[in-house]
């Protein structure tokens, strides 16, 4: 197996999707492939997904996965958008037991964030400055780099926003966006008082929006007033694919 392709694995509320990666330029070497995610999402259900996905590529070697939760030392620590059987459980080790292959964990927004820091929006700061990275997808992920540096498990969509008795990312994401046929207008509108409020506290040079919303940036940019620069993501959905192959890529030393 190259040393640069590594398998990429963004497990998602909706859908899991991965592609083998060249983790030297962050470009995808197959085309992508989505399955959608189990209901229930528990840990044995997931790990068959998981092992569909290995199977189409006829892959052997290390695998990088982003997921939906706080992930401490491989193990989900939350489970913000899967099921909450997750709170506890060695990610690593569950995928790795039904594979065969080594595995390696992280929050799926700081693995978009990773891509976008090496590879999009992101790099001219990766030396010097703050970055923020916030995907929109089923909830609201976020990452957070300083000089280049992630600051992992922002989990920036759990915050409350003033006068509302829910968190961020059940009050506005892509996916009540499309539950509830908004128009890109009030997306914008709604979607501007969390980025105005993580603009004002954590003060980042640049915000990178990712997720799926991302590829209708144009449609609601001009709702977005804040401090820092707003940008989309460059890598738009296969961000979480191949910052999860380059950290992969970075666990294993290479």
């Amino acid at each position: 197996m190259n040393k640069n392709r590594i398998l990429g694995i963004d497990v998602g509320g909706t859908g899991v999707k991965g592609a083998i990666v060249d983790v030297e330029t962050g470009t995808l070497l197959t085309e992508r492939i989505r399955i959608l995610t189990p209901q229930p999402a528990t840990p044995k259900a997931v790990a068959a997904t998981i092992q569909k996905l290995v199977n189409e590529f006829e892959y052997e070697g290390p695998v990088g996965v982003g997921f939906p939760a706080i992930v401490r030392h491989g193990v989900a620590a939350s489970a913000a958008n899967i099921d909450k059987s997750w709170i506890g459980t060695n990610i690593e080790e569950t995928f790795s037991e039904k594979t065969g292959l080594p595995f390696f964990a992280l929050n799926d927004a700081d693995a978009a964030g990773i891509a976008t820091i090496n590879f999009g929006a992101g790099n001219p700061y990766a030396e010097d400055g703050v970055v923020v990275m916030v995907t929109i997808g089923t909830g609201l992920g976020g990452a957070l780099f300083v000089d280049g540096k992630l600051m992992p498990n922002l989990e920036i969509g759990q915050i409350y926003l003033k006068n509302q008795k829910v968190v961020a990312e059940k009050y506005i994401s892509n996916k009540i966006r499309k539950d509830t046929n908004m128009s890109w207008s009030e997306f914008g509108k709604k979607f501007n008082k969390f980025l105005s409020h993580v603009d004002g506290i954590l003060n980042p040079d640049l915000i990178v929006l990712g997720g799926g919303a991302s590829k209708s940036f144009s449609e609601f940019k001009r709702h977005l007033k804040t401090n820092a620069e707003v940008k989309a993501a460059t890598l738009a959905n296969a961000a979480g694919t191949v910052g999860a192959a380059v950290y992969a890529a970075q666990r294993i030393g290479k």
